[in-house]
């Protein structure tokens, strides 16, 4: 209080670290253009254009993306339209539509997701040329893997 002269703010190292930071854009939210973020990101609203993210990318059920995003991992549980890279692993939740070209080293759709798309599942290379893998998919849904190529249908 008065006359004290003890320094009351948190020291900056017990700051959390990008990583381990969540991003949010809550229902209603409108993003229009170029987005881009290290840490985690969780979308409720919507966002039209392009998004690149370091980390993990998390349509909520209310959220929409409509363009592109380049990302580690991602979980759709609302809408996605258009292209999706993730480098890692990409989770569709049984609420989930989703529409586009997609690659992705590994794949899980859940039974019940809308999953229209064309996916090429890429888990390294060799040579130059591309390792093709199965995707992992929910009791309803069948896939088919040629050349490189997931066909998922309900």
């Amino acid at each position: 209080m008065f006359g004290n002269n003890k320094n009351t703010e948190e020291p900056k190292s017990q700051a959390s670290s990008p990583t381990s930071s969540l991003n949010t854009l809550v229902k209603g939210t409108v993003v229009d253009g170029s987005l881009r973020c290290d840490s985690d990101l969780r979308v409720d609203g919507t966002i039209k254009g392009k998004l690149t993210c370091k980390a993990k990318v998390i349509i909520g059920p209310t959220g929409t993306v409509e363009g592109e995003i380049h990302c580690a991992n991602a979980v759709i549980e609302g809408n996605f339209k258009g292209k999706l890279h993730v480098s890692e692993l990409l989770n569709v939740r049984e609420t989930a539509e989703v529409e586009g070209d997609i690659t992705t080293n590994k794949l899980l759709v859940q039974s019940g997701a809308k999953f229209n798309v064309t996916c090429k599942m890429e888990t390294g290379s060799a040579n130059g040329v591309a390792k093709t893998t199965e995707a992992t998919t929910g009791t309803d849904v069948t896939a088919k893997i040629a050349g490189g190529k997931a066909e998922v249908r309900n």
